[in-house]
C-alpha cells in the first residue's frame, strides 16, 4: 500500500508548533509593499495562528491532529480549573 505523503504546498507555507497549532503568515507580505498603507505593512510582520475552522482541513493534508489556538486555549483553561480540585 502507499505511504500517506504530506502536501508539500501547505507544508512549506506553514509551521506547526509542539502543542499543535498551527502557525503562519499573512499573504501578500513578501514584496510590493510601497504601494501599501503602513498600517498594513504593520501587520504583516506579525505570525498568525490558524481557525477551528482550517485546522480540520490542514490536518488532513498534513496527515497528523492540529489545535486551532481556540482549541489549545480551551484545553489549557480546562487543565488549570482540575489542577487545582487534584491538589486539595
Amino acid at each position: 500500500m502507499p505511504k500517506q505523503k504530506t502536501h508539500k504546498g501547505l507544508a512549506k507555507r506553514v509551521k506547526v508548533t509542539k502543542t499543535g497549532k498551527v502557525r503562519f503568515y499573512s499573504p501578500n507580505s513578501r514584496h510590493l509593499k510601497s504601494n501599501k498603507r503602513g498600517i498594513t505593512v504593520q501587520s504583516y510582520r506579525k505570525g498568525r495562528f490558524a481557525r477551528s475552522g482550517d485546522t480540520k482541513m490542514y490536518g488532513k493534508l498534513l496527515h497528523r491532529g492540529l489545535l486551532s489556538q481556540q482549541q489549545h486555549e480551551a484545553l489549557r483553561s480546562a487543565d488549570a480549573e482540575t489542577t487545582p480540585a487534584a491538589k486539595g
